[in-house]
C-alpha cells in the first residue's frame, strides 16, 4: 500500500505534521516522509516536524500529573502500578539522571531510536519529577537535534 493514501485528503504539509504529532513516528518518521515522498524542501520538513512533534509534548507535560493523581485516587490498581513505576524507575535509572542531570535527557530525545523521542522524554520528565519550566527547553532542545540528525539522514549527508 502507497503511503501517501493514508493522507490522500491532507496537503503534505498537514500530512507531515499530523505524522510527526503521532507517538509512533513523531519527526523520526514526518521528516523521512516530508522529504522522500512529499518532496516537501527539508528546511521547511524540519520546522513543521518540530512544531508537531512538540504539541503532544506539551499537552503531555500538562495532563500526565493531573491525570497519574486522578488515576491513582480513584483505583487501587492503578495506584499500586504508579508506585511500582516510580519506585523501580527512579531506583533502576535515578543514578544516571542525578550523574548526567539535564544532558540525560535532551540525549534521550535526541536520539533517533524506536522509544526515544518527545513522548517518552515527557514521561521521564515527569516520572523524574522535572518540573514543566525546566523540562520543556530540554525537550525541545532534544526533539531540535533529533530533528537535525533525522534531515541529514534523509538528505544521505552521513550516508546511511
Amino acid at each position: 500500500m502507497d503511503f501517501r493514501l493514508l493522507f490522500d485528503y491532507f496537503s503534505p504539509e498537514m500530512a507531515t505534521f499530523i505524522i510527526s504529532m503521532l507517538p509512533v513516528s513523531e519527526l523520526r518518521g514526518s521528516i523521512p516522509v516530508a522529504i522522500g515522498i512529499y518532496n516537501i524542501d527539508p528546511l521547511k520538513a524540519f520546522f513543521i516536524s518540530i512544531i508537531g512533534n512538540m504539541i503532544p509534548v506539551v499537552v503531555v507535560l500538562i495532563t500526565i500529573e493531573p491525570i497519574s493523581k486522578y488515576l491513582m485516587e480513584k483505583s487501587k490498581i492503578f495506584n499500586k502500578f504508579f508506585i511500582w513505576l516510580f519506585a523501580r524507575t527512579r531506583r533502576k535509572y535515578n543514578g544516571k539522571f542525578e550523574k548526567w542531570g539535564a544532558l540525560a535527557l535532551v540525549t534521550f530525545v535526541a536520539i533517533p531510536l524506536p522509544i526515544t523521542g518527545g513522548y517518552s522524554g515527557a514521561i521521564a520528565a515527569f516520572v523524574f519529577g522535572i518540573p514543566f519550566k525546566k523540562a520543556l527547553p530540554l525537550i525541545a532542545l532534544g526533539v531540535i537535534i533529533a530533528g537535525v540528525i533525522m534531515t541529514g539522514l534523509s538528505l544521505g549527508v552521513w550516508g546511511f
